[in-house]
């Protein structure tokens, strides 16, 4: 199993440099891949910032993405529920950061709009410090 970086999954996704798209879609096809939470999560910021894609377009990537059976990630099912959430309202990081603390009572943040969204997706209540 190999891991990959987030350029080669941009180029993968974006086709914008014929030399690199074909040197990624050789890696993601001719090995197991893993893909860490730190690459997804600069993934989605690359695509929205650098390449204008909508949540839409991002979502249905990365999902498309990680469906490929030799396509890993740290923790498939909660990667898919921060998807949901961001299709859903929440910025991707914060829903990423939410998914992975929901064993735990509270996440704190100054964040307004996180606190806002965040409101009953999980037990981890996201609120300010008082």
């Amino acid at each position: 199993m190999i891991a990959i970086d987030t350029n080669i999954i941009v180029r993968f996704l974006t086709h914008d440099d014929e030399s690199q798209f074909k040197k990624s879609l050789q890696l993601i096809e001719k090995n197991d891949i893993f893909i860490l939470d730190s690459v997804i999560l600069e993934t989605e910021w690359v695509l929205r910032y650098a390449y204008n894609f909508e949540p839409t377009a991002i979502s249905k990537a990365l999902s498309k993405l990680f469906g490929l059976p030799n396509v890993h990630l740290s923790n498939p099912v909660l990667i898919a529920q921060a998807l949901d959430w961001y299709l859903n309202g929440l910025d991707f990081a914060d829903a990423l950061h939410l998914t992975q603390s929901q064993n735990f009572s509270h996440f704190y943040t100054f964040d307004n709009k996180f606190i806002k969204r965040s409101k009953g997706l999980s037990n981890c209540t996201v609120r300010k410090p008082s």
